[in-house]
């Protein structure tokens, strides 16, 4: 059979820990020849001999490490991802409950008696109640997983924890029937207390992950639920070219034609057979029909009428495709002027949409591996105090000897017990996510929203950042970049005048480039009337009756077609073509009066940023499904010298992989469906919160609103955020380092024990957010956001 791919969906992971914990399982098992985890998007890719082992051996090993394999139903999975929700909680109320009671015994103990040591052996006793409820009722899965890991030689954060524990235990035991005076409910209650923080921290996380990303079934949701099949039918009106008629169409606005001039193309003339089905009952040759506003709900080719199609959700590019017979289409573009008949030509896995969406799932499982700062210290930490433990314990048992006195048994008991409980990593775990939700705070007060570690473990390390060019470098819709006045034209070349001709003939027009002359004509204030006649001829231009004069706004190559003489405004339409605008010519009464450049605006602060990259020593790179032409403009303006175009959005991922196995760290920023895979393959995905949904879904750092210089920001933020995370690191290093060591002298009460945890966490939590509140930031995990409430691109692109 050979090499066989597999991908799961898994439950259960928490930690960068319990990723490193399946790759080494999966290492260790003969047969897997390579496994890739995310932890982000808890998703496994496994690569294995089919021949050496089975699927469901390569599940069992999933399971037997105690993680759960979601269903591959993604609504299934979501309902699975709720059920490990309310589980989680279930486990986190009683393992809670159990914790507020012990502190409750323990405080009236020392308050009341004055003592650390129970007199009472009805306490005793109900606390090892409590200790053992917790370890075996809610914490139980946490042994099961600890088992299984040490089962494979895999020291990870549950067998720490589970030694942990056990100590406490056995030091109750201790004291319950060996030594009299023993800390027997201090030991008893350590059990409970590091056990409800391990479901905490797990609680939490699930939290998050719950809540993220949706993108893949947002993804999906764009294609229609239901398609009309044609599966006869007479020749009609519907299969005319759109704009064949409606010459004589009158408004009171600009807009008051417009649903007259879609009348043109009514799908159901004289159609025989039509029914409306789901559109997973489609098959291949099925020909369906799509009106005017409509998604076209399936990948294949226009068998006839025409019209203008707004395919972004493949290319991104915001100025509409122009569609006639045999051209291509794609499901879930949108159809905007005519009405179309569409012969499906891929179903299932080959559609577009499911092509993206099983890109998006291959990018999170195979994205490179990020070694935690955090996990680089406990790879080493976690057998340090096994070690340490068991060392301390034989070194009072045989040391005595030496200056001739009985072995320590109690002592060395006390010291073993006291290093596994201090050996806890407690501030160590809460070292990154502190810095992360300061930097979380911060960067929410500029409009960012940072939604994953990644954002700030690798942000000192980025030296590439690829950009999308439409909506990330541009502002995402057409508009008129360069009106010109022809001189010799009827009008004597007066742009107010060309421009009113203009917007007149395209008042009724439904084409995005129409929207851009009307806009820019009032800008401008420049007044005009609705046409006397209007034609709207699909893919080439408009024709207008414009105060009885004959108008045509169009193509170039169209109007010389309509026997315009156009040759004397040649220059104009290169210069115009080579600042990579669409080129509309404005003719009046068969003179050439005026040119309009068209194309998508640069962002004002596109230049900056980029130059704040240069300057930080990053190098920008624009990648675009647009012409080269187009893409070369854009980029000379903003000062960007490498430029990839013509690229589809499985190419984008593939250069983002090519710069990454060059080296080199790549943060991607984009806005469209067509970057979700580049965005979730880049080492940090950047979207722009005025895009769609799936990007902003597939992405590690959101910019709320369309402002580009947060890109600049959310680097500064995540590097300070890292430098952070290491001090962090260092002082809860030093308090569980100097507690172990403490620890080994036999000196140490369990009470003191957890003082120490509390002033390790004390001293994190200060130096995470003291400076920010000293300046006056304040602590803020919400999002405020300067530049507007987030908005999405969506709809025809109108």
């Amino acid at each position: 059979m050979g090499t066989t791919q597999e991908q799961f969906n898994v439950g259960g992971m928490s930690c960068s820990f319990c990723a490193e914990s399946i790759e080494k399982a999966y290492r260790r098992t003969d047969g897997v020849a390579d496994v890739d985890v995310s932890l982000a998007h808890e998703e496994v890719l496994v690569q294995y001999d089919a021949d050496r082992i089975s699927e469901v051996d390569v599940k069992d090993t999933l399971r037997d490490l105690g993680y759960t394999i979601r269903d591959p139903d993604k609504e299934k999975r979501y309902e699975e991802q709720q059920a490990e929700l309310a589980d989680g909680k279930r486990r986190l109320v009683l393992a809670g409950s159990a914790s507020i009671v012990v502190a409750a015994l323990m405080s009236w103990m020392i308050i009341v008696t004055g003592r650390f040591e129970s007199e009472s052996l009805a306490m005793d006793l109900v606390t090892l109640a409590l200790a053992l409820g917790t370890m075996f009722g809610p914490g139980r899965y946490i042994k099961e997983k600890a088992y299984q890991s040490l089962r494979r030689g895999i020291l990870n954060q549950h067998v720490l924890l589970e030694a942990g524990a056990f100590a406490g235990l056995l030091g109750g035991f201790l004291g319950l029937f060996v030594f009299a005076d023993f800390p027997t409910v201090h030991f008893f209650a350590v059990s409970v207390f590091i056990t409800t923080y391990h479901i905490l921290s797990e609680y939490t996380s699930l939290i998050v992950r719950t809540r993220a990303s949706q993108a893949v079934q947002s993804l999906l949701d764009l294609r229609p639920d239901t398609a009309r099949r044609v599966t006869s039918e007479a020749r009609s009106a519907s299969d005319r070219p759109s704009g064949e008629s409606n010459g004589d169409q009158k408004g009171s606005s600009k807009r008051a034609g417009s649903d007259a001039a879609c009348e043109q193309s009514d799908p159901r003339a004289d159609e025989t057979s039509v029914e409306e089905v789901p559109v997973n009952d489609l098959d291949v040759g099925d020909r369906v029909r799509v009106k005017p506003g409509e998604s076209i709900p399936v990948d294949g080719e226009v068998v006839n009428g025409e019209s203008t199609v707004d395919e972004s959700v493949a290319t991104g590019e915001s100025i509409p495709e122009e569609k006639s017979p045999d051209d291509e289409v794609i499901g879930g573009s949108v159809n905007q002027t005519g009405t179309l008949l569409v012969e499906m030509t891929a179903t299932g896995e080959d559609a577009f949409l499911n092509q993206v969406a099983h890109e998006i799932e291959e990018a999170r499982a195979m994205k490179p591996g990020i070694i935690k700062l955090a996990d680089r210290v406990l790879r080493y930490f976690v057998p340090a105090v096994l070690i340490i433990a068991t060392l301390a314990f034989v070194f009072w048992l045989v040391a005595p000897l030496a200056w001739g006195a009985d072995p320590n048994v109690r002592r060395g008991a006390f010291a073993a017990l006291a290093v596994l409980v201090l050996g806890y990593p407690c501030a160590l775990g809460m070292a990154t996510p502190l810095a992360l939700i300061r930097g979380g705070g911060k960067a929410a007060n500029r409009g960012i929203l940072m939604r994953s570690g990644d954002a700030f473990q690798v942000s000192p390390d980025i030296d590439h950042v690829v950009l999308d060019k439409t909506g990330t470098i541009t502002v995402g819709a057409p508009a008129v970049s360069e009106a010109v006045a022809l001189e010799g034209g009827t009008r004597g070349g007066i742009e107010s005048e060309m421009l009113a001709t203009a917007a007149s003939a395209e008042a009724f027009s439904e084409h995005p480039l129409a929207d851009a002359v009307l806009e820019y004509a009032d800008e401008r204030g420049i007044d005009y009337d609705d046409p006397e006649g209007f034609d709207s001829m699909t893919g080439r231009g408009v024709r207008a009756t414009v105060d009885g004069d004959d108008v045509l706004v169009g193509k170039p190559e169209w109007l010389d077609g309509e026997g315009i003489d156009i040759s004397g405004a040649a220059d104009e339409v290169q210069r115009l073509q080579r600042r990579g605008l669409t080129v509309s010519g404005v003719t009046r009464d068969g003179d050439l009066v005026g040119l309009l450049g068209i194309g998508d605006g640069i962002k004002g602060d596109a230049a900056a940023t980029v130059r704040r990259m240069t300057d930080a020593g990053i190098t920008p790179v624009m990648i675009t499904g647009d012409n080269q032409r187009t893409a070369a403009a854009v980029a000379e303006e903003v000062g960007i010298d490498r430029v990839m175009a013509d690229v589809l959005p499985d190419e984008k991922r593939e250069e983002i992989g090519r710069l990454q196995d060059g080296g080199h760290r790549v943060a991607m920023v984009g806005d469209g469906i067509n970057d979700a895979p580049a965005l979730t393959q880049a080492d940090i995905g950047i979207a722009i919160g005025a895009g769609t949904d799936i990007a902003i879904e597939s992405a590690d750092i959101v910019l709320m609103g369309d402002r580009l210089g947060g890109v600049m920001d959310a680097h500064e933020i995540g590097t300070e955020s890292y430098r952070k995370t290491r001090q962090n690191l260092a002082a809860a290093f030093a308090f569980n380092g100097i507690g172990v060591a403490a620890a080994t002298t036999g000196l140490v009460h369990p009470v003191f024990a957890m003082i120490a945890m509390v002033l390790s966490v004390s001293a994190v939590l200060a130096n995470s957010f003291a400076g920010q509140l000293l300046s006056g930031e304040g602590v803020n995990t919400g999002f405020s956001v300067e530049n507007g409430d987030v908005g999405r691109r969506g709809g025809n692109g109108r």
